[in-house]
């Protein structure tokens, strides 16, 4: 039968969770690596910042396979204002997509808790099947105050069927002794650890049950009625900007047609010179097509397959208002 005649019935879904710049973009890179063949698997991706630029990169990472489909959801949180942004981008993408599995990325400033009671709404209780939610640690964030007094690094921490301690090959002795600490005092004495590098997360741990059930509930509330930069056309200049706050960080991003291309030398001075808690971007430059990723350990440098346009997403304490003009100076032939 073809997939657009299919009718969706207990679509196996998995929640991939954690804090800012654990890697889950990478894990969920690594996951679909695995997918089984005659498999089509589906990614709805929520970002903190307006722009969007994960679904790029992960798009970029995955090669050609057409039964991998990709929606993003950006702009904060995606279970706000009762978890219309989700519903309206989870509907098309299960429309479209007809999958046999489906990856959800909350942001990591956003609310897990709510994106599963959300999920757990009536109207898809017959077409989504919850299994494990894996959430991705970093071990050396144990001993961080600003993160283990976040309520949402803990939320995350909380609901996790799989713990996944990510960048082990980073951790001293002191990060495993904290670890394993953590995880005698975790409240769920079922929880599944997982220790690896590079996001590489195992298929098999996608599979079980959840340990909770969360009935469906009212979520926060956000203002959705205007459209995001991300959804914007652009404008004559080929050029927009738009800025996020919440959860005591900061967001700001643009999108550049792809006419414009970028100094691919320059633009590693800039992105390599930021101070800032998180980045990514994509970037179209004169020598190829390139995704980058900051985090506070590294910045790196992946070459990618294609992408519609550039776009660059920067989370920090506070936005440096230097940053625009830095980046305008990348451009490719600017003296």
């Amino acid at each position: 039968m073809p997939a657009s005649r299919e009718k969706l019935l207990a679509v196996p879904t998995n929640i991939i969770t954690g804090f800012l710049g654990v890697g889950k973009t990478t894990a969920i890179v690594h996951l679909l690596s695995q997918k089984p063949a005659e498999e089509r698997w589906a990614v709805l991706i929520n970002e903190f910042g307006e722009i969007g630029v994960d679904g790029s990169i992960v798009q970029g990472q995955s090669g050609t396979d057409s039964d991998i489909h990709i929606k993003e959801v950006p702009g904060g949180c995606m279970c706000c204002a009762a978890g219309l942004p989700m519903q309206i981008a989870l509907s098309l993408l299960l429309q479209q997509a007809k999958p046999q599995r489906l990856l959800i990325e909350p942001t990591g400033l956003g609310h897990p808790i709510e994106v599963m009671q959300a999920l757990a709404a009536k109207h898809y209780r017959e077409v989504l099947k919850l299994q494990r939610t894996l959430t991705l640690l970093d071990a050396r964030k144990l001993s961080d105050e600003r993160y283990t007094s976040h309520p949402t690094f803990n939320q995350q921490l909380e609901i996790a069927d799989v713990i996944v301690a990510n960048k082990a090959d980073l951790y001293t002795n002191e990060d495993r002794a904290a670890l394993d600490a953590f995880i005698k005092q975790h409240p769920n004495p079922k929880v599944e650890i997982q220790v690896t590098s590079r996001g590489e997360i195992d298929l098999n741990y996608l599979q079980g049950n959840p340990a909770a059930d969360y009935d469906a509930a009212a979520a926060h509330t956000q203002d959705t009625s205007v459209t995001l930069a991300g959804d914007l056309p652009l404008p004559d200049s080929g050029q927009i900007s738009a800025e996020n706050s919440g959860e005591g960080f900061a967001s700001k991003g643009w999108r550049f047609s792809p006419s414009q291309l970028f100094d691919r030398k320059r633009l590693l001075s800039f992105l390599s010179g930021l101070e800032a808690e998180r980045m990514k971007a994509v970037f179209i430059t004169s020598t190829g097509i390139f995704a980058y990723n900051l985090t506070r350990d590294a910045l790196t440098e992946i070459a990618i397959d294609d992408c519609m346009e550039s776009r660059i997403e920067i989370i920090a304490d506070q936005i440096d208002p230097v940053w625009e003009q830095e980046l305008m100076d990348c451009f490719d032939g600017v003296q």
